[in-house]
C-alpha cells in the first residue's frame, strides 16, 4: 500500500497539489516491481507514506530519479 501528500501550505491550488502526487504515483508505478518483488519473497507486508515538502512545481525526471532511488534504499534497509 502507498499514498502521497502534499502540503496547501506550500502549494495553495488543488490542481498543483493533484498533479504533485500524479507524479509520483506514476513514478512507483515504474519502479515498485523489484521492491514488491523482494516484499513478497520475505512475505513481508509493506506500507509506504511519501510526502513532498519542497516549494516548487517538480518534473517527471526528477520525481522519478528520486522515486527510484528511494525505493532502492527501501528494498536495502527493511527487506
Amino acid at each position: 500500500m502507498v499514498g502521497f501528500g502534499v502540503s496547501n501550505r506550500n502549494f495553495k491550488k488543488a490542481v498543483d497539489r493533484n498533479r504533485i502526487k500524479r507524479l509520483g504515483r506514476e513514478a512507483y508505478r515504474l519502479s515498485k516491481q523489484s521492491l514488491l518483488e523482494k516484499a513478497t519473497e520475505s512475505k513481508t507486508g509493506l506500507s509506504v507514506f511519501f510526502i513532498y515538502t519542497a516549494k516548487e512545481l517538480p518534473k517527471f525526471e526528477e520525481v522519478f530519479v528520486k522515486m527510484k532511488a528511494v525505493l532502492a534504499r527501501l528494498e536495502k534497509e527493511c527487506i
